[in-house]
């Protein structure tokens, strides 16, 4: 038997979607509410658009599309509901007018976890009576695309929830990691704003272009982080000596580098330079193409990484 064998998704827009299309992959059956007039058919288009490629990556030989109903309260839709992923808008009212909207209405079990990247546990628990079956859930977007899911628990969160939401997000294809304290943007999130503001600083002080910048990076580093993270690099980096040798060997260099990196913030003239340096590197290409070769490029590489971790 499956666990958590029927799920409900709340929210609708792209990362509530993708979480339904996952699901449904998975053979699980998915009640959506979202109440956007337009909700139901987006949510189904993008399933159907979201389908050939989970097949391609090998995701959805248990699943079916048809498993899918939607419904016209957040409360009718987790009826029954053992794991329900929340990905309304973030704000933090929004949120707590859903839980208080659901909270009597839960399954004795069921897990809920939220999807917000901006928001901390700490203050979505604010909305619940008793927060103990709420956890920090948060994809990479797309999540039926990108493995990985940061799961948080804390001192207000029952013994087990945390396991068990790890289990069920392994069980549809999700790698997860552990945050273990709350801090603004979680670990991935801040990962990409570290290495956003030196590419930005490195355009704005004349070093490189912003096509030159984004090439050096999944042209470099960004193909061996997709194998594996920076600290494990660097301790291949010095051979048999591991990172104790690279230690030795680069502090100066790296301690140089951190002294020197930009401080920059992301004002109108900073924006004006990036669209215009991504409307040049674009070459004409619309959003929805580009994010087409996107999507296919991350497919090719799940598929040619499938079964080497």
């Amino acid at each position: 038997m499956i666990e958590f064998s029927h799920t409900a998704s709340l929210g609708g827009g792209v990362i509530g979607a993708s979480w339904t299309a996952l699901f449904l992959a998975s053979g699980r059956s998915v009640a959506v509410f979202d109440p956007a007039p337009t909700a139901e058919k987006q949510v189904r288009d993008y399933v159907e658009m979201a389908w050939p490629t989970m097949t391609e990556l090998g995701l959805t030989e248990n699943g079916t599309p048809d498993a899918l109903t939607f419904h016209n309260s957040a409360p009718e839709a987790v009826y029954g509901a053992d794991f329900i992923q929340e990905s309304v808008p973030e704000r933090l009212a929004v949120k707590h007018a859903l839980y208080a909207e659901i909270e009597s209405g839960l399954s004795k079990n069921a897990v809920l976890a939220s999807s917000a990247s901006g928001l901390t546990l700490g203050q979505m628990q604010g909305g619940w009576a008793d927060p103990s079956r709420m956890i920090l859930g948060h994809p990479f977007n797309s999540p039926h695309l990108i493995p990985l899911v940061e799961v948080m628990g804390n001192d207000k969160t029952a013994a087990g929830v945390v396991e068990a939401a790890e289990r069920f997000y392994k069980s549809v294809g999700k790698t997860t990691i552990r945050v273990n304290k709350e801090v603004p943007g979680h670990v991935a999130n801040r990962l990409q704003a570290a290495v956003w503001r030196e590419a930005i600083s490195l355009v704005t002080s004349g070093v490189a272009s912003v096509e030159d910048v984004d090439k050096a990076m999944w042209a470099g580093p960004g193909l061996r982080w997709a194998a594996m993270g920076p600290t494990m690099l660097f301790n291949l980096g010095a051979g048999d000596g591991g990172l104790a040798a690279f230690c030795d060997h680069f502090s100066d260099t790296f301690n140089g580098w951190w002294d020197d990196l930009g401080q920059i913030h992301l004002n109108d003239e900073v924006a004006q330079t990036l669209i215009q340096g991504v409307q040049s590197e674009a070459r004409g290409q619309t959003p929805a193409e580009l994010s087409a070769k996107r999507d296919a490029l991350i497919t090719a590489m799940q598929k040619a990484t499938q079964g080497l971790r």
